[in-house]
Formats: C-alpha cells, structure tokens, sequence
C-alpha cells in the first residue's frame, strides 16, 4: 500500500494555479551592453577656468563630449593642465583663457592637438592652433549694436557706455550710430526729449565699479531706452543697477546670469566654430589660424523677436562679407 501511495504521489499532474492567484515574476531580459570607450582610448581633455559661466561651460562640456562620443575617445574636463597629465593616449586639448603654459604643454606632447580658444597672445604652429586669435572687430560689434538697437527702442533713444581714453571708444561711437542710421536714416524721435540720439557717456578708467550707475543716469535722464556697453563696461554693479531701472541692454559677453532687460550679446559663437574644427583636429592638421564669426548669443526673443534677429542676422552677414561698410571712410 505504501509502495502504491509513493507512485501516485510521483505521477500526479501539476497543479492548475486558481484565478486571481499571484504569479511569479518574470526576469525581464538583461538590458544590452553599452559600448563606452576603454580605457586605453584616446583621450580628449577641455581646459575650462573655474570661474567660467555656468550656461557656457555646460554648453563647451557638452559639445566636446558629443565629439569625444561620436569618435569612441574618451572625455574629461579641467580646471588645470601639468605636464604630468600628458598621457600617450591623450589626443586633443582644447583651452580657454587663460590656459597658461600651453605653448610649453603643446611642446611636451607632440603627439596631441591643442586649441586655443580666444587667446590672442598666442601664436599658431606645430600642434598648436588657435581659434579666434585674431579678436573682434569692435567696430563690427558696434555697427550691429546700433542697428539692433534701433530696430527695438522707441524713438530711437539710445545710448552707449565707453571707456574714457580708450582708443576704441570714439570708433565704437561712430559705428553705433552708423548702425542705427543704416536701419532708420535720420532716427528722428516722434516726441521730446530733442536730442540727437545716440548719445555717450565715457567712464574715467579710475572709477569704481560701484559708481558706474551714476553714469547711466546721465543718459537715463536723457531717456535712453537702449544701452550698448563696450567691453570691459559691463560690471555687475552696473547690470543689476540696469536691470533694476529696466533699461534694454546689448552687451558682448555673457552676463554671470540672466536678466530679463538683457536684449542679445553680440560675441562668437566658440562652440559651433569648434565643431567644424574638430575633424581638423582629429586628423593631426595643427598649427592652423581658425576664425570665429560674431553672432547673436542669449537673445531674448520678449525684446529682440524673431523676425527682428532675421532682419539683424541679413544685415550682419552682409557687414562680415564686406557689402556693409561700419564706418564712413
């Protein structure tokens, strides 16, 4: 009997699991491997300053590690750069100011590709390139400056802040006002005050950063809507002052954050110039000069809509082509 018990037992169909009873879990199937790069890869570093602006590191970060990406290279970011950091595999750096000793770490590692970003000192040559070198023309940078400021300010009322003893500062004047005649001819106001817009005001060299606001008032009390401030004016002291008086500013560099009277900032685009020169770099093709086109960075589309940056964008290709003179000879 119990041997009979035991074989029935071992011969039984398995159990059918009622309704509603609870099932086992099912293992998914393991997720497919991504493909990184090892660790022998080659390496590309970008030497970024500590104190860059946030918006514009992430944006450098991400385009290089997007070609580092797309060539199986592997990517790392720097505040600084020694010589004992120059591995074998190491492939490109790319630098932004101030990047001291690059010329000295492209002579220690002939095997890798440096760019400079935007470090006119520096001379190319060898394994060493420079993009940007050659600086902005301010006067460019001015004519556009007026021609954008024109296009959004009623009246016509602008203005712009220099440098007092600067020599670019009568030729950032004139060509502000060539601009602005360009898409207005006479830029007459509709109604008072009768000045002859645009105006200026230089701020001594000596002057405080703190006391940069008291020069803006004098062409806010002319009713300036529009200000363009040279390079080098554009302290935080005087940006949050403006920001506060809401007065429309077009700068050449990118604040340290956002404000809403911020109209465009008038500086090369580095990061897409960087993409074109990428296979250049790749293919060991240093020593080369590359250039940087101007072009309009944190537009706010609020004060400079989209159809006055396409009027704008005409008007600058035009000027970098040579069909628009910024100043009269």
């Amino acid at each position: 009997m119990l041997i009979f018990l035991a074989l029935s037992a071992c011969s039984a169909p398995a159990a059918t699991p009622l309704p509603g009873a609870e099932q086992p879990p099912t293992l998914a199937p393991s997720p497919t491997p991504q493909v990184s790069p090892t660790p022998g890869a080659p390496l590309a570093i970008l030497l970024l300053p500590a104190d860059l602006n946030e918006d514009q590191a992430q944006a450098y970060q991400k385009a290089v590690y997007e070609l580092a990406q797309n060539d199986s290279m592997r990517f790392q970011v720097r505040n600084k750069l020694e010589t004992s950091d120059l591995e074998a595999a190491l492939k490109v750096v790319i630098a932004l100011p101030p990047a001291p000793d690059l010329a000295q770490l492209a002579a220690a590692a002939p095997q890798t590709q440096f760019l400079a970003v935007n470090l006119p000192d520096l001379k190319p040559g060898g394994n060493l390139s420079t993009l940007g070198a050659e600086g902005l023309r301010v006067d460019q940078q001015a004519f556009i400056a007026g021609f954008i400021a024109a296009t959004i300010t009623q009246d016509y009322r602008t203005g712009t802040i220099t440098r007092k003893d600067d020599p670019n500062s009568q030729l950032i004047q004139t060509a502000f006002r060539a601009g602005q005649e360009f898409f207005c001819g006479l830029c007459n106001p509709y109604a008072g005050p009768w000045e002859e817009y645009p105006l200026n005001i230089e701020i001594p060299s000596d002057a405080k950063t703190t006391e940069y606001g008291a020069y803006a008032d004098f062409l806010l009390r002319k009713q300036v809507d529009t200000l363009f401030l040279q390079p080098g004016i554009d302290a935080p002291d005087l940006l949050e002052y403006l920001a506060t008086v809401g007065a429309f500013v077009i700068g050449t560099q990118t604040p340290a954050r956002s404000y809403t009277n911020w109209v465009v900032t008038l500086q090369p685009n580095y990061v897409q110039a960087l993409k074109s020169v990428w296979p250049q770099l790749l293919a060991g093709n240093g020593g080369q000069a590359f250039s940087a086109p101007l072009t309009f960075t944190d537009a706010n589309p609020e004060i400079f809509t989209p159809g006055k940056q396409t009027l704008a964008q005409k008007t600058l290709d035009d000027l970098t082509a040579g069909f628009i003179l910024p100043v009269r000879p």
